[in-house]
Protein backbone atom coordinates (compact mmCIF):
# COMPACT_ATOMS: atom_id res chain seq x y z
CA UNK A 1 0.00 0.00 0.00
CA UNK A 2 1.33 3.35 -1.02
CA UNK A 3 1.02 6.33 1.40
CA UNK A 4 0.51 9.62 -0.38
CA UNK A 5 1.85 12.63 1.57
CA UNK A 6 0.78 16.17 0.84
CA UNK A 7 3.40 18.27 -0.72
CA UNK A 8 4.04 21.80 0.59
CA UNK A 9 6.14 24.49 -0.75
CA UNK A 10 8.74 26.10 1.50
CA UNK A 11 6.62 29.28 1.66
CA UNK A 12 3.56 27.24 2.84
CA UNK A 13 5.63 25.55 5.53
CA UNK A 14 6.72 28.93 6.91
CA UNK A 15 3.17 30.27 7.15
CA UNK A 16 2.04 27.12 8.92
CA UNK A 17 4.77 27.39 11.56
CA UNK A 18 3.90 31.07 12.33
CA UNK A 19 0.20 30.24 12.77
CA UNK A 20 0.98 27.37 15.11
CA UNK A 21 3.19 29.62 17.24
CA UNK A 22 0.50 32.32 17.61
CA UNK A 23 -2.08 29.70 18.56
CA UNK A 24 0.18 28.35 21.28
CA UNK A 25 0.70 31.83 22.76
CA UNK A 26 -3.01 32.60 22.80
CA UNK A 27 -3.79 29.39 24.68
CA UNK A 28 -1.51 30.34 27.62
CA UNK A 29 -1.87 33.07 30.34
CA UNK A 30 -1.00 36.64 29.59
CA UNK A 31 2.14 37.94 31.20
CA UNK A 32 1.62 39.46 34.66
CA UNK A 33 3.19 42.81 33.70
CA UNK A 34 0.35 43.47 31.24
CA UNK A 35 -2.36 43.39 34.00
CA UNK A 36 -3.58 46.72 35.50
CA UNK A 37 -3.81 46.95 39.30
CA UNK A 38 -7.45 47.79 40.25
CA UNK A 39 -8.23 50.99 42.17
CA UNK A 40 -10.49 51.07 45.23
CA UNK A 41 -11.96 54.07 47.06
CA UNK A 42 -11.15 54.04 50.76
CA UNK A 43 -11.91 56.12 53.85
CA UNK A 44 -9.33 56.34 56.61
CA UNK A 45 -10.91 55.88 60.02
CA UNK A 46 -10.27 58.37 62.81
CA UNK A 47 -11.19 58.62 66.46
CA UNK A 48 -13.93 61.20 67.05
CA UNK A 49 -15.76 62.50 70.10
CA UNK A 50 -19.30 61.30 69.63
CA UNK A 51 -22.41 61.48 71.82
CA UNK A 52 -24.15 58.19 72.52
CA UNK A 53 -27.63 58.96 71.26
CA UNK A 54 -30.53 56.80 72.42
CA UNK A 55 -33.48 56.73 70.02
CA UNK A 56 -36.42 55.94 72.30
CA UNK A 57 -40.16 55.70 71.57
CA UNK A 58 -42.59 57.58 73.74
CA UNK A 59 -45.82 59.53 74.17
CA UNK A 60 -46.57 63.15 74.88
CA UNK A 61 -48.41 64.18 78.05
CA UNK A 62 -49.82 67.51 79.14
CA UNK A 63 -47.64 69.54 81.50
CA UNK A 64 -50.65 70.14 83.76
CA UNK A 65 -54.18 68.71 83.64
CA UNK A 66 -57.11 70.15 85.56
CA UNK A 67 -60.48 68.39 85.67
CA UNK A 68 -63.02 71.09 86.40
CA UNK A 69 -65.77 70.09 88.87
CA UNK A 70 -68.37 72.23 90.66
CA UNK A 71 -67.79 73.03 94.32
CA UNK A 72 -71.47 73.91 94.93
CA UNK A 73 -74.73 72.45 93.66
CA UNK A 74 -77.08 74.28 91.34
CA UNK A 75 -78.31 74.92 87.82
CA UNK A 76 -75.83 75.87 85.10
CA UNK A 77 -76.95 79.29 83.88
CA UNK A 78 -74.13 80.02 81.42
CA UNK A 79 -71.19 78.37 79.67
CA UNK A 80 -68.66 81.13 79.04
CA UNK A 81 -65.99 79.45 76.88
CA UNK A 82 -65.50 78.08 73.39
CA UNK A 83 -64.55 74.42 73.34
CA UNK A 84 -60.92 73.90 72.28
CA UNK A 85 -59.98 77.51 72.97
CA UNK A 86 -57.07 78.77 75.04
CA UNK A 87 -58.20 80.03 78.45
CA UNK A 88 -56.21 81.78 81.15
CA UNK A 89 -56.14 81.01 84.84
CA UNK A 90 -59.13 82.75 86.45
CA UNK A 91 -61.22 82.98 83.28
CA UNK A 92 -64.92 82.19 83.77
CA UNK A 93 -65.95 78.78 82.43
CA UNK A 94 -69.42 78.26 83.92
CA UNK A 95 -71.88 80.36 85.90
CA UNK A 96 -74.04 78.44 88.37
CA UNK A 97 -77.27 80.14 89.43
CA UNK A 98 -76.05 82.44 92.25
CA UNK A 99 -79.37 83.62 93.73
CA UNK A 100 -79.64 81.05 96.58
CA UNK A 101 -76.03 81.60 97.57
CA UNK A 102 -76.41 85.37 97.37
CA UNK A 103 -79.34 85.11 99.79
CA UNK A 104 -77.35 82.90 102.16
CA UNK A 105 -74.51 85.37 102.11
CA UNK A 106 -76.81 88.30 102.89
CA UNK A 107 -78.45 86.34 105.73
CA UNK A 108 -75.07 85.51 107.24
CA UNK A 109 -74.02 89.15 106.97
CA UNK A 110 -77.21 90.30 108.74
CA UNK A 111 -76.65 87.78 111.53
CA UNK A 112 -73.17 89.17 111.97
CA UNK A 113 -74.48 92.72 112.24
CA UNK A 114 -77.06 91.65 114.84
CA UNK A 115 -74.41 89.85 116.87
CA UNK A 116 -72.09 92.86 116.71
CA UNK A 117 -74.89 95.09 118.06
CA UNK A 118 -75.54 92.70 120.94
CA UNK A 119 -71.81 92.61 121.66
CA UNK A 120 -71.71 96.41 122.02
CA UNK A 121 -74.49 96.38 124.64
CA UNK A 122 -72.98 93.51 126.61
CA UNK A 123 -69.52 95.10 126.54
CA UNK A 124 -70.85 98.35 128.06
CA UNK A 125 -72.73 96.41 130.73
CA UNK A 126 -69.66 94.27 131.56
CA UNK A 127 -67.51 97.41 131.90
CA UNK A 128 -70.01 99.03 134.32
CA UNK A 129 -70.37 95.90 136.44
CA UNK A 130 -66.61 95.59 136.65
CA UNK A 131 -66.42 99.00 138.37
CA UNK A 132 -69.52 98.52 140.53
CA UNK A 133 -68.34 95.26 141.99
CA UNK A 134 -65.27 97.05 143.29
CA UNK A 135 -67.46 99.22 145.60
CA UNK A 136 -69.83 96.36 146.39
CA UNK A 137 -72.69 98.10 144.55
CA UNK A 138 -73.55 94.76 142.88
CA UNK A 139 -72.98 91.23 143.82
CA UNK A 140 -69.98 89.34 142.52
CA UNK A 141 -72.33 86.87 140.85
CA UNK A 142 -73.96 89.62 138.79
CA UNK A 143 -70.52 90.76 137.61
CA UNK A 144 -69.53 87.21 136.72
CA UNK A 145 -72.72 86.79 134.70
CA UNK A 146 -72.05 90.02 132.81
CA UNK A 147 -68.48 89.01 131.97
CA UNK A 148 -69.63 85.57 130.80
CA UNK A 149 -72.31 87.11 128.60
CA UNK A 150 -69.67 89.34 127.01
CA UNK A 151 -67.45 86.36 126.21
CA UNK A 152 -70.44 84.49 124.77
CA UNK A 153 -71.20 87.44 122.50
CA UNK A 154 -67.57 87.57 121.32
CA UNK A 155 -67.76 83.85 120.45
CA UNK A 156 -71.02 84.49 118.58
CA UNK A 157 -69.23 87.21 116.60
CA UNK A 158 -66.48 84.76 115.58
CA UNK A 159 -69.08 82.16 114.50
CA UNK A 160 -71.04 84.79 112.57
CA UNK A 161 -67.89 85.91 110.74
CA UNK A 162 -67.11 82.30 109.82
CA UNK A 163 -70.67 81.89 108.49
CA UNK A 164 -70.23 85.03 106.39
CA UNK A 165 -66.92 83.68 105.00
CA UNK A 166 -68.53 80.34 104.14
CA UNK A 167 -71.43 82.04 102.41
CA UNK A 168 -69.01 84.29 100.52
CA UNK A 169 -66.94 81.29 99.38
CA UNK A 170 -70.04 79.40 98.22
CA UNK A 171 -71.21 82.47 96.33
CA UNK A 172 -67.81 82.76 94.67
CA UNK A 173 -67.95 79.05 93.76
CA UNK A 174 -70.98 79.73 91.58
CA UNK A 175 -68.40 81.21 89.19
CA UNK A 176 -66.53 78.14 87.95
CA UNK A 177 -63.19 79.49 86.72
CA UNK A 178 -60.18 77.89 85.06
CA UNK A 179 -57.52 76.96 87.65
CA UNK A 180 -54.70 76.97 85.06
CA UNK A 181 -53.84 78.47 81.68
CA UNK A 182 -54.35 75.97 78.88
CA UNK A 183 -56.64 74.57 76.24
CA UNK A 184 -60.15 73.66 77.35
CA UNK A 185 -61.75 70.48 76.07
CA UNK A 186 -65.38 69.69 75.33
CA UNK A 187 -68.09 70.44 77.87
CA UNK A 188 -70.07 67.62 79.44
CA UNK A 189 -72.98 69.89 80.44
CA UNK A 190 -75.07 72.61 78.85
CA UNK A 191 -76.93 75.57 80.37
CA UNK A 192 -79.90 74.31 82.37
CA UNK A 193 -78.15 71.18 83.63
CA UNK A 194 -78.15 70.40 87.34
CA UNK A 195 -74.72 69.86 88.86
CA UNK A 196 -73.77 68.80 92.36
CA UNK A 197 -70.80 69.69 94.52
CA UNK A 198 -67.73 67.50 93.95
CA UNK A 199 -69.55 65.27 91.48
CA UNK A 200 -67.64 62.41 89.85
CA UNK A 201 -68.07 63.64 86.27
CA UNK A 202 -65.92 66.63 85.35
CA UNK A 203 -67.62 69.56 83.64
CA UNK A 204 -64.60 69.94 81.33
CA UNK A 205 -60.82 69.57 81.32
CA UNK A 206 -58.12 72.21 80.91
CA UNK A 207 -54.64 71.09 79.78
CA UNK A 208 -51.46 73.15 79.77
CA UNK A 209 -49.50 72.18 76.64
CA UNK A 210 -46.60 74.65 76.73
CA UNK A 211 -44.27 73.20 77.78
CA UNK A 212 -45.26 69.57 77.32
CA UNK A 213 -43.92 66.31 78.72
CA UNK A 214 -42.47 63.56 76.51
CA UNK A 215 -42.40 60.25 78.36
CA UNK A 216 -40.16 57.64 76.73
CA UNK A 217 -39.13 54.14 77.74
CA UNK A 218 -35.70 52.53 77.74
CA UNK A 219 -34.98 48.88 78.38
CA UNK A 220 -33.35 48.21 81.70
CA UNK A 221 -30.68 46.07 79.99
CA UNK A 222 -29.57 48.99 77.77
CA UNK A 223 -29.50 51.30 80.77
CA UNK A 224 -27.45 48.77 82.75
CA UNK A 225 -24.94 48.36 79.89
CA UNK A 226 -24.60 52.12 79.65
CA UNK A 227 -23.82 52.35 83.36
CA UNK A 228 -21.24 49.56 83.05
CA UNK A 229 -19.51 51.33 80.13
CA UNK A 230 -19.39 54.58 82.09
CA UNK A 231 -18.03 52.80 85.18
CA UNK A 232 -15.37 51.08 83.03
CA UNK A 233 -14.26 54.41 81.59
CA UNK A 234 -15.33 53.58 78.05
CA UNK A 235 -17.86 56.41 78.03
CA UNK A 236 -18.16 59.77 79.74
CA UNK A 237 -21.28 60.40 81.78
CA UNK A 238 -23.63 63.31 81.09
CA UNK A 239 -25.16 63.09 84.56
CA UNK A 240 -23.74 66.47 85.63
CA UNK A 241 -24.92 68.21 82.46
CA UNK A 242 -28.27 69.39 81.19
CA UNK A 243 -29.06 66.57 78.78
CA UNK A 244 -30.64 67.78 75.52
CA UNK A 245 -33.57 65.96 73.97
CA UNK A 246 -34.57 66.17 70.32
CA UNK A 247 -38.02 65.02 69.26
CA UNK A 248 -38.89 63.29 66.00
CA UNK A 249 -42.57 63.36 65.06
CA UNK A 250 -44.48 60.24 64.07
CA UNK A 251 -44.21 61.16 60.37
CA UNK A 252 -40.41 61.15 60.69
CA UNK A 253 -39.93 64.92 60.58
CA UNK A 254 -37.82 66.63 63.27
CA UNK A 255 -39.61 68.81 65.81
CA UNK A 256 -38.47 72.43 65.79
CA UNK A 257 -37.77 72.89 69.52
CA UNK A 258 -35.26 70.96 71.62
CA UNK A 259 -36.11 70.00 75.18
CA UNK A 260 -34.19 68.63 78.13
CA UNK A 261 -34.30 65.49 80.20
CA UNK A 262 -36.17 66.11 83.44
CA UNK A 263 -35.72 62.81 85.27
CA UNK A 264 -35.14 59.11 84.85
CA UNK A 265 -37.39 56.58 86.51
CA UNK A 266 -36.24 54.83 89.66
CA UNK A 267 -38.14 51.59 89.10
CA UNK A 268 -38.45 49.02 86.32
CA UNK A 269 -41.82 48.05 84.92
CA UNK A 270 -42.15 44.34 85.78
CA UNK A 271 -44.20 43.66 82.64
CA UNK A 272 -42.12 45.41 79.99
CA UNK A 273 -38.73 45.46 81.73
CA UNK A 274 -38.37 49.14 80.85
CA UNK A 275 -37.60 52.38 82.69
CA UNK A 276 -39.55 55.58 82.02
CA UNK A 277 -37.65 58.77 81.21
CA UNK A 278 -39.42 62.14 81.16
CA UNK A 279 -38.36 65.11 79.06
CA UNK A 280 -39.82 68.61 79.10
CA UNK A 281 -40.16 70.22 75.66
CA UNK A 282 -41.26 73.73 74.61
CA UNK A 283 -44.52 73.70 72.64
CA UNK A 284 -45.37 77.33 71.77
CA UNK A 285 -47.20 76.47 68.53
CA UNK A 286 -49.13 73.58 70.16
CA UNK A 287 -47.79 71.17 67.52
CA UNK A 288 -47.47 68.45 70.13
CA UNK A 289 -50.77 67.25 71.55
CA UNK A 290 -51.25 64.86 74.48
CA UNK A 291 -51.10 61.22 73.44
CA UNK A 292 -48.96 61.69 70.33
CA UNK A 293 -46.47 58.94 69.45
CA UNK A 294 -42.97 60.39 69.02
CA UNK A 295 -39.31 59.42 69.17
CA UNK A 296 -36.85 61.16 71.46
CA UNK A 297 -33.14 61.40 70.68
CA UNK A 298 -31.29 61.69 73.99
CA UNK A 299 -27.54 62.19 74.47
CA UNK A 300 -27.10 59.58 77.18
CA UNK A 301 -23.29 59.71 77.34
CA UNK A 302 -20.22 60.59 75.26
CA UNK A 303 -17.58 58.42 73.65
CA UNK A 304 -14.46 60.58 73.36
CA UNK A 305 -12.62 58.01 71.18
CA UNK A 306 -15.35 56.58 68.97
CA UNK A 307 -14.60 54.66 65.78
CA UNK A 308 -17.38 55.16 63.23
CA UNK A 309 -17.54 53.17 60.00
CA UNK A 310 -19.97 53.99 57.15
CA UNK A 311 -22.80 51.50 57.04
CA UNK A 312 -22.45 51.01 53.27
CA UNK A 313 -18.96 49.57 53.84
CA UNK A 314 -20.27 46.81 56.13
CA UNK A 315 -21.53 43.49 54.83
CA UNK A 316 -22.62 40.28 56.50
CA UNK A 317 -20.81 36.98 56.37
CA UNK A 318 -22.60 33.69 55.81
CA UNK A 319 -22.81 33.33 59.59
CA UNK A 320 -24.36 36.76 59.91
CA UNK A 321 -21.34 38.55 61.36
CA UNK A 322 -20.58 42.11 60.18
CA UNK A 323 -17.43 42.35 58.06
CA UNK A 324 -15.51 45.03 56.16
CA UNK A 325 -12.80 44.98 53.49
CA UNK A 326 -9.57 46.82 54.26
CA UNK A 327 -6.42 47.76 52.42
CA UNK A 328 -3.49 46.77 54.62
CA UNK A 329 0.02 48.21 54.67
CA UNK A 330 1.13 45.88 51.86
CA UNK A 331 -1.68 47.21 49.59
CA UNK A 332 -3.52 43.92 49.76
CA UNK A 333 -7.24 43.42 50.42
CA UNK A 334 -8.04 42.03 53.82
CA UNK A 335 -11.43 41.01 55.25
CA UNK A 336 -12.07 41.70 58.91
CA UNK A 337 -14.92 40.77 61.24
CA UNK A 338 -16.08 43.63 63.49
CA UNK A 339 -18.42 44.21 66.41
CA UNK A 340 -20.80 47.17 66.57
CA UNK A 341 -22.65 48.84 69.44
CA UNK A 342 -25.40 50.73 67.70
CA UNK A 343 -25.79 53.20 64.90
CA UNK A 344 -25.19 56.92 64.59
CA UNK A 345 -27.06 58.09 61.53
CA UNK A 346 -25.40 56.47 58.49
CA UNK A 347 -22.59 54.99 60.62
CA UNK A 348 -22.03 51.96 62.80
CA UNK A 349 -20.19 52.62 66.04
CA UNK A 350 -17.46 49.97 66.21
CA UNK A 351 -16.47 48.42 69.51
CA UNK A 352 -14.05 45.80 68.21
CA UNK A 353 -12.19 44.95 65.00
CA UNK A 354 -11.18 48.39 63.72
CA UNK A 355 -8.91 51.17 64.87
CA UNK A 356 -7.86 54.65 63.83
CA UNK A 357 -5.82 54.62 60.61
CA UNK A 358 -7.51 51.60 59.07
CA UNK A 359 -8.42 52.11 55.40
CA UNK A 360 -11.90 50.77 54.74
CA UNK A 361 -12.89 50.06 51.16
CA UNK A 362 -15.99 51.97 50.07
CA UNK A 363 -15.90 51.62 46.28
CA UNK A 364 -14.59 49.13 43.72
CA UNK A 365 -15.26 45.94 45.67
CA UNK A 366 -16.81 44.27 42.61
CA UNK A 367 -13.41 44.13 40.91
CA UNK A 368 -11.35 42.69 43.75
CA UNK A 369 -11.02 39.67 45.99
CA UNK A 370 -9.46 39.05 49.38
CA UNK A 371 -5.67 38.92 49.06
CA UNK A 372 -5.56 40.87 45.81
CA UNK A 373 -3.16 43.78 45.38
CA UNK A 374 -4.98 47.07 44.88
CA UNK A 375 -4.29 50.76 44.59
CA UNK A 376 -6.05 52.72 47.37
CA UNK A 377 -7.36 56.18 46.51
CA UNK A 378 -9.51 58.50 48.65
CA UNK A 379 -13.19 57.78 48.29
CA UNK A 380 -14.69 60.17 45.73
CA UNK A 381 -17.65 61.16 47.93
CA UNK A 382 -16.46 60.93 51.52
CA UNK A 383 -19.11 60.71 54.17
CA UNK A 384 -18.71 63.35 56.85
CA UNK A 385 -18.67 61.93 60.36
CA UNK A 386 -21.58 63.10 62.54
CA UNK A 387 -20.75 65.50 65.34
CA UNK A 388 -22.35 66.27 68.66
CA UNK A 389 -23.43 69.69 67.41
CA UNK A 390 -25.40 68.19 64.53
CA UNK A 391 -26.38 64.67 65.55
CA UNK A 392 -27.90 62.26 63.07
CA UNK A 393 -31.62 61.62 63.09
Amino acid sequence: MNLILPLFSPRAWGLWLVSASLAACSSGEAPQHNQKIPEVGVVTLQQVSQPIVADLPGRTNAFMISEVRPQVSGIIRQRAFTEGALVKAGDLLYQIEPAPYQASYQSAAATLQKTEATLTTLKLKADRYKELVKINAISKQDNDDAQAALQQAEADIAAAKAAVSTARINLDFTRVVSPITGFVSTSTVTPGALVTANQETALTTVQQLDPIYVDVIQSSSDLLQLKHDIAAGKLSSNAQKEIPVRVVLEDGSPYAHAGKLKFSGVSVNPTSGAVTLRAIVPNPEAVLLPGMYVHALIDMAEDKAAILVPQRAVTRSTSGEPTVLLVDTTQKVQQRTIETTGSQGDYWRVSKGLQAGDRVIMDGVQNISVGATVKAVPFASPVIAPSSSNPPH
